[in-house]
């Protein structure tokens, strides 16, 4: 069975940095969820963050940096974050790997899950193509990585294509 890591947040589960969830409303995530295809992940907690906590974006770069230890990842408080985003990484990357899933659907723009674009660093609400953390974590030990907004294209490739079995090593 394919199974889909996904963002908790899009399930509607209140884990974002301000106590809220983002549910993704679509009938494919209804029917992939009864279907047990979802595993459902918030790499902020998993990394020992609280809800609610401070905005975060990265500083200096994207996720594929942050893994680099060129860039950081800072709390709009100014408190350095990085560590606890690396090993909510780390730990979401685990979890894909123990529960099978090749692919994975996650929030844009967060310093986190963001796939496409991300905050600048700035905290002013401006925006960069670029991936998070975790994002950029999962796609480099081969786990195809789609944004909310992508899930046309997630379903597309769930239905023509064999899922390709993600790097374990």
């Amino acid at each position: 069975m394919d199974r889909i890591l996904i963002s908790a947040c899009l399930l509607g589960r209140p884990v974002r940095y301000d106590g809220s969830g983002k549910r993704l409303a679509d009938s494919r995530i209804d029917r992939w969820q009864a279907e047990g295809r979802l595993v459902p992940v918030c790499p902020e907690l998993l990394g020992e963050l609280t809800v609610p906590r401070p905005a975060a974006e990265i500083v200096g770069g994207s996720g594929e940096d942050v893994l680099a230890g060129t860039a950081r990842v800072l709390a709009a408080t100014g408190e350095d974050v990085t560590a606890a985003f690396l090993a909510g990484a780390e730990a979401a990357l685990d979890l894909a790997r123990k529960t099978g899933c090749g692919r994975a659907l996650l929030i844009d723009r967060s310093p986190s899950c963001g796939s496409l674009s991300i905050y600048d660093g700035t905290f002013s609400g401006r925006r960069i193509v670029g991936s998070g953390v975790v994002a950029a974590l999962l796609a480099a030990h081969g786990i195809d990585v789609y944004a909310d907004h992508e899930i046309d294209r997630l379903a597309e490739a769930m239905a023509n294509s064999p899922l390709r079995e993600p790097y374990a090593g």
